[in-house]
């Protein structure tokens, strides 16, 4: 189920959004939770490059295998 959320921005702000907006034939609203999703996805989830990086360092997967061996032993202090 949709949300409704209020949202204050500044006047430069909301005009680069709603110029951006009107640019692509959308809602403002549309636009802007577009924009916060993608922002979110290219935050949370890492790119093919840098995937291929982490797959590529056998020292961190080495210390990532001890520590979630440690988690699983209950061994460490987690913050």
């Amino acid at each position: 189920m949709s949300k409704i959320v209020t949202l204050r921005l500044p006047e430069e702000t909301y005009e680069r959004f709603r110029t951006l907006a009107q640019r692509e034939n959308r809602p403002l609203s549309n636009f802007i939770e577009t924009a916060a999703s993608r922002y979110v996805e290219t935050e949370q989830f890492v790119d093919d490059f840098e995937m291929a990086q982490i797959e590529a360092d056998a020292d961190l997967k080495r210390s990532l295998k001890r520590g979630i061996k440690d988690a699983k032993a209950g061994r460490g202090r987690f913050v």
